[in-house]
């Protein structure tokens, strides 16, 4: 019996595939059980094919899985797209209109024909209402009990009234009813455990992003809206007024940028999200955040690339963008996230390091992790605030907001403190921000001014990877092979090293959180000691592999890239790994 069962709900847009996924993952929250959720989906308000697959185990879930047990399918888009990745007899709930032969599956299931839209008319008038008549289906093949459904149910639509929760309770009851009557023998492979007493809570990515980003005391917050990271700006708009959080939508990139940095110029800390298309229009106030060493948390969503590309789909293209990103040299730090969990504290991380180093710090990530939705047992709510070099009133004499010291960092005071006036410019300056360009440029005294700030500004980085925890290895450290990942790729690789390890084989994987600065010689000296090496990437030109090149000399030669908008999946991994150990 597995202890790992997976359910994809399909349709078209405009089906209400996502408020009965949003129902199906408090459920099982509410019942103690673990999740993993993720959804596919085009640009279209309405129409296109859509599914979002929810999977439920008993124990912690690392990935969305490779194949679903249980296919609830609207029109007969669900048999022919998604059938090709149900596990071999699974479920398949239909209504009797949705009609296809064994042909069109391929493959040994059970069919589950239930009429969904016969019981919908009798409770409602919207088609939208036999996806609640299936969710009862559903509960009842996973073995739930009903009371749990229930419960969801009155919480979910508690202020639509009581002719929406009763159509919906009624329309619910009425599918797990005939599941239980006409399909009470149907063999299950799976077995739950649920547990209301050990019941978890459930975050995105970008909802865990949003809500660290408040707890490291975030109070401006502005973006243009853009898949992947517009839920940031939905959860931010509806805190606001309770969180004391100022938010913005501002007419385009450039102004959202600009605003963020006048923001935390003025003393607060801000934030922005968006994607590769909006990031190349901030990137020139990125690079004047540096010079002007504002500290300014951005968040940068990838997803399928160039140009507009696959707008709903995900990627890790971003890389070299983001390492590039503005004009010349300048401190700045990139960081990864790897689990929707760590992006809760990689936030608050990125606000700390941003201000005690007065610095841009840019949260890579991508659709996949964005809009993951997985469960959560409690996250650490004891935050540090480390706020860096804020002077106090009279602390300094002659103040100079640019003062060159040992570690880059200068003394910061705010707009308006009073005796620390300052000017901050993005051409080049001296200590006290006075221009060294123009007129200046070139003159003798002023080339050294420019070698010292310049080299005052990058000294930063010395200390920044200081600051970073040392890369390690997950796993057995005496492996076959080393896996080498970043971002969101890293859970889906945790778990591909758990299927190896039950087949005998041993497999580890060296993780990349801090991209910049980059720990070169941590990481040289972890693949300078593995057996074989395999490169992890969603996208097309290995760029964490040409990275790590780069910095090293070391060449990772076998790689699975995958560029086709999806995630990469467990079985991916395991099958490479197999075949490059029997060479």
């Amino acid at each position: 019996m597995k202890d790992k069962v997976a359910v994809r709900f399909a349709g078209a847009a405009g089906d209400g595939i996502e408020t009965v996924a949003e129902i199906m993952v408090k459920l099982c929250i509410r019942s103690g059980l673990h999740v993993y959720a993720y959804r596919g989906y085009q640009s279209a308000i309405r129409g296109g094919h859509v599914w979002s697959q929810i999977r439920i185990s008993n124990n912690k879930l690392y990935s969305f899985g490779d194949f679903f047990d249980i296919l609830v399918t609207l029109n007969k888009d669900g048999i022919l797209y998604d059938t090709p990745y149900m596990s071999i007899n699974g479920y398949i709930v239909h209504d009797p209109s949705v009609k296809f032969k064994f042909e069109d599956v391929g493959k040994p299931y059970y069919d589950i024909n239930v009429p969904l839209i016969e019981f919908a008319k009798k409770f409602s008038r919207l088609p939208v209402v036999q996806n609640t008549v299936a969710l009862g289906v559903v509960v009842y093949l996973l073995g739930l009990p009903f009371e749990y459904l229930k419960n969801v149910i009155l919480d979910v639509f508690k202020d639509k009234g009581d002719e929406v929760i009763n159509m919906n309770l009624n329309a619910a009851l009425a599918g797990y009813e005939y599941a239980k009557e006409v399909y009470k023998d149907i063999p299950r492979n799976f077995q739950l455990n649920p547990d209301p007493n050990k019941r978890k809570f459930a975050m995105s990515g970008n909802q865990a992003l949003a809500f660290g980003a408040y707890s490291a005391g975030c109070k401006f917050y502005a973006a243009y809206p853009m898949t992947p990271v517009s839920p940031i700006l939905h959860w931010f708009a509806e805190h606001s007024k309770k969180c004391g959080i100022i938010v913005i939508q501002p007419e385009d990139e450039i102004a959202v940028i600009n605003m963020a940095i006048g923001a935390a110029h003025a003393g607060v800390r801000a934030m922005v999200a968006t994607s590769g298309g909006g990031f190349a229009l901030m990137s020139e106030s990125v690079s004047m955040a540096g010079m002007i060493e504002v500290p300014i948390v951005i968040v940068e969503g990838q997803r399928g690339a160039p140009s507009t590309g696959l707008p709903t789909k995900t990627e890790q293209g971003d890389l070299k963008q983001v390492l590039g990103a503005g004009q010349g040299s300048y401190p700045k730090i990139v960081l990864a996230p790897r689990s929707v969990e760590e992006a809760f504290y990689t936030a608050i991380e990125a606000f700390n390091l941003a201000e005690k180093y007065q610095v841009p710090v840019i949260i890579m990530t991508d659709l996949y992790l964005c809009e993951s939705i997985t469960s959560l047992e409690k996250l650490n709510l004891d935050i540090k605030i480390d706020r860096g070099w804020l002077v106090n009133e009279g602390e300094i004499k002659d103040y100079k907001r640019y003062m060159i010291t040992e570690t880059g960092v200068s003394p910061r005071a705010l707009p308006g403190q009073k005796g620390y006036n300052f000017v901050a410019a993005s051409d080049e300056h001296d200590e006290k921000g006075n221009l060294v360009s123009d007129v200046l440029a070139g003159l003798p005294q002023m080339l050294k001014i420019r070698n010292a700030m310049m080299e005052k500004r990058m000294r930063k980085e010395k200390y920044i990877i200081q600051e970073f925890p040392p890369p390690k290895l997950y796993g057995d450290e005496d492996a076959d092979i080393t896996i080498v990942c970043w971002g969101s790729t890293c859970s889906t690789v945790r778990e591909a090293i758990e299927e190896l390890n039950k087949e005998g084989i041993k497999a580890n994987s060296l993780e990349i959180k801090y991209i910049h600065p980059f720990q070169a010689e941590e990481v040289k000296n972890i693949l300078m000691k593995a057996k074989r090496l395999l490169l992890v990437e969603n996208n097309y030109g290995a760029l964490m592999g040409k990275l790590i090149t780069e910095n090293t000399g070391i060449l990772i030669k076998d790689a699975l890239l995958r560029y086709d908008g999806e995630p990469i999946t467990p079985l991916q991994i395991v099958y490479k790994v197999k075949e490059i150990l029997v060479r």
